[in-house]
């Protein structure tokens, strides 16, 4: 009587020593798929947090999947999380970006939409609804809502962004200058923001006004083409000659064969009364013009890749680079092309590091899109060897 009594009185201390026994492998499991996910080891993680079974896991590994690149999947874990816990909005934001990521823009509209509906003072959600519209080309709707994300927060300058470059395209100075100037107010070195203000002043012909603009974006690091040409031409406008030719002859020694520098260079020597030297630079300028059909190839190219027939798009493409090597934009579209007719991601991988060796040095702000491309590919290469 006194054994049953005892074995009684140990079964609850067994019974609760074996759940605390599987609460402790539970964290322990989590613990160890927490840190192979910071690590980067997004497939064990995600065994690890499909044992674990919580909430917490069930989250980690759709963002396992997104980390990856398998966005299908992730998207299929997020849809199954939300269906269980519909008030979770980390999730439903998250998917809601990558459901613009995959350009499943409506779906990403209507998600965006309802958060703002649960919470209409967090300006990423406002901001993230504005670029659904935008991306559906509902362009009122798209400021509507960046609009909203400013009055929220004034300092969020994604949305003052999108607004500034709006009305730097439809050529509205004033209000460009006023969302740009809320946001350069806050971040004073932003060289997207300072770009588009420069841009606006100058597309205004207030030359004078734009001119330290484009000189504190040389001096932010954005030694870039298109900022030289403008700084150069105010240059030109204001009178300060020397200046220009200084920027001018920069132009042509990042690019020996820009014909519009030395076209431009040539009429500051002319303002400035040297006929002799502005006669040698119009010339020059003759001189590196070839006569291709470069621009006529990549138009057929531009046809048929609206039409969906990217064979024929890449053949034009082709052509088109076999006319001027130099074309950078072109042989992008090349890669990119091939990036959609190809099933072999070696190939795929071959364009892109082809293209780097070409031209990443020269035009790295297109480089950093391939970079990220051929990490993606050189991903899926590892993980189909596994």
């Amino acid at each position: 009587m006194k054994r049953i009594f005892i074995l009684v009185l140990l079964l609850p201390l067994f019974k609760s020593e074996a759940q605390s026994s599987a609460l402790s492998a539970d964290r322990q499991d989590l613990a160890i798929a927490d840190s192979l996910y910071a690590t980067g080891n997004y497939t064990k993680a995600i065994n690890y947090y499909a044992k674990e079974g919580s909430e917490k896991g069930s989250l980690q590994i759709a963002r396992a999947y997104n980390s990856i690149g398998n966005y299908d999947k992730a998207i299929v874990q997020y849809e199954s999380l939300i269906s269980k816990s519909p008030e979770l909005q980390i999730a439903r934001f998250e998917l809601g970006k990558l459901y613009l990521k995959t350009k499943r823009f409506d779906e990403g509209r209507k998600l965006f939409t309802s958060l703002v509906s649960d919470d209409a003072n967090n300006p990423e959600y406002l901001y993230y609804q504005g670029e659904s519209f935008r991306e559906l080309d509902q362009g009122a709707s798209s400021l509507v809502a960046y609009k909203k994300a400013v009055t929220v927060d004034s300092t969020h300058l994604k949305s003052l962004f999108q607004l500034g470059k709006h009305f730097v395209i439809t050529r509205e100075k004033g209000e460009a200058v006023k969302y740009l100037n809320m946001g350069l107010n806050f971040y004073p070195d932003d060289v997207s923001l300072i770009n588009l203000k420069g841009l606006s002043l100058y597309n205004n012909d207030q030359y004078e006004q734009a001119l330290p603009l484009f000189e504190r974006l040389i001096e932010l690091g954005e030694k870039k083409e298109f900022v030289y040409t403008k700084l150069a031409y105010c240059y030109f406008k204001v009178w300060e000659f020397e200046k220009a030719k200084s920027t001018y002859k920069h132009l042509i020694a990042m690019d020996e064969d820009n014909e519009d520098a030395y076209f431009n260079l040539g009429h500051v020597f002319y303002k400035d009364r040297q006929t002799d030297s502005a006669t040698y630079y119009i010339k020059k300028s003759i001189e590196v013009q070839k006569v291709t059909f470069e621009k006529e190839y990549e138009s057929l190219a531009r046809f048929a890749r609206t039409e969906e027939d990217l064979n024929t798009s890449l053949k034009y493409y082709r052509l088109a680079f076999d006319e001027d090597q130099t074309n950078y934009r072109v042989y992008y579209q090349i890669c990119a092309l091939m990036d959609q007719v190809s099933n072999d991601p070696k190939v795929k991988l071959e364009y892109y590091e082809s293209f780097i060796k070409k031209f990443g040095k020269k035009k790295p702000y297109l480089s950093d899109f391939v970079l990220k491309r051929i990490s993606e590919l050189k991903q899926e290469l590892h993980f189909s060897k596994d």
